[in-house]
């Protein structure tokens, strides 16, 4: 298993973490299998969005003897109600929930204590102003939860959480296809049949910059829908026309700046073994690239991608890097020290271009690579 540093936290946390979708299969007894297997091919990641108090009785019993081994990223204003599950900000009903999670987790604080559902900017208000934030901040300082998050599926509102300086980790939906969607505060929107009719084209510019700010700022992002609920998995259901493989949506999750952890949701050991399986997949295996080039729905033209489909450089530069630090310090319209470090780090710059254009034989999307060598050049001066 592959470790990757948790924005600013200070966590290392596995690549590939554990969604809580099938916790509730075989009336729970899922949860210590799902736990068993990510404990025996080291994840140690997961996230607990669900309120049902069985759910969450049965996480607690599963940790029970290794609560150590999992880092726990776990909902605030996630409540169960009269046998259902309530989103709330009623301050009241917030703290009785998050008590009442603690007791059935069985645990005296959560790694990640993640405010829950935030897709309208009146809502991401709300939170602040209403008190929801300064209770995380209250049970931050008491040792109660480590971190804060927030769990959004709307590029705007996340942003403007992220821009705040409030929230350390970010869980946001990052696939191929809704990445494409512009910001709405109707998550149905993301996989509406009609928003994929016609050719769409490259990355939602919101999406793209809020990607950009978290690796900027020390954002951890935690990927919630990197299968779109498995409809990318399916031809017939996929909104792009055409299937991907879980080891391709796995890859292109994690090839998005500031991207930690995958949580895959799993509804059998089967399930989650296939995505463990990344983990040792080739590397013709992850590739996404060739497959986004073809579906017929959607055109990457001109935008990079990260995917590697340059290399090798004859110059040994690492062409998707220096193209991602550029776009980061473009998206800023400065650089900033970090990104600056980062790339002075590389052994390799783009000043060491010789224009070659063998890369831009090899990229599916017909990216100006030697035009980004150029400027990359002229921004960073190596």
């Amino acid at each position: 298993m592959n470790y990757r540093s948790l924005g600013n936290t200070g966590l290392m946390v596995s690549e590939i973490g554990l969604g809580c979708e099938g916790f509730a299969e075989e009336n729970c007894a899922m949860t210590k299998k799902l736990f068993d297997i990510a404990e025996a091919h080291g994840v140690n990641y997961f996230d607990l969005y669900a309120s049902n108090p069985a759910v969450r009785h049965a996480v607690g019993e599963a940790l029970k003897g290794r609560r150590e081994k999992f880092f726990i990223q776990s909902h605030i204003c996630s409540i169960w109600q009269n046998g259902q599950y309530k989103r709330t900000r009623r301050l009241a009903e917030v703290e009785a929930g998050f008590e009442e999670m603690l007791g059935l987790l069985q645990t005296d604080y959560l790694d990640v204590g993640m405010i829950h559902y935030c897709d309208a900017l009146s809502d991401w208000e709300e939170i602040v102003q209403g008190g929801v934030l300064g209770y995380a901040r209250r049970l931050k300082a008491e040792g109660r939860i480590r971190h804060i998050g927030l769990s959004s599926h709307n590029p705007q509102v996340a942003l403007a959480a992220v821009e705040s300086g409030a929230i350390e980790v970010l869980m946001f939906s990052v696939n191929p296809c809704y990445d494409l969607q512009p910001a709405s505060e109707d998550v149905e929107e993301l996989w509406a049949a009609k928003n994929y009719e016609g050719t769409l084209t490259n990355m939602d510019t919101d999406r793209e910059k809020l990607y950009e700010t978290c690796q900027r700022l020390g954002v951890g992002i935690t990927v919630m829908k990197c299968f779109g609920g498995g409809d990318l998995l399916d031809a017939k259901l996929s909104p792009a026309g055409a299937a991907l493989t879980a080891n391709q949506c796995i890859h292109y999750a994690l090839s998005r700046p500031a991207v930690a952890v995958v949580l895959a949701g799993a509804h059998s050991p089967e399930q989650l073994l296939q995505s463990v399986a990344y983990e040792d997949a080739t590397d013709e295996e992850r590739d996404y690239a060739l497959a986004l080039a073809s579906f017929p729905r959607i055109n990457w033209t001109g935008h990079c991608m990260y995917c590697s489909h340059c290399a090798p450089c004859p110059q040994k530069i690492d062409i998707a890097y220096v193209t991602k630090f550029l776009n980061l310090s473009l998206a800023q319209q400065q650089v900033p020290e970090t990104v600056r470090e980062h790339y002075a780090a590389l052994p390799h710059h783009a000043g060491e271009c010789v224009k070659c254009g063998i890369c831009e034989t090899r990229c599916p999307f017909g990216v100006a690579i030697r035009e980004n060598m150029e400027r990359a050049e002229e921004v960073f001066g190596l």
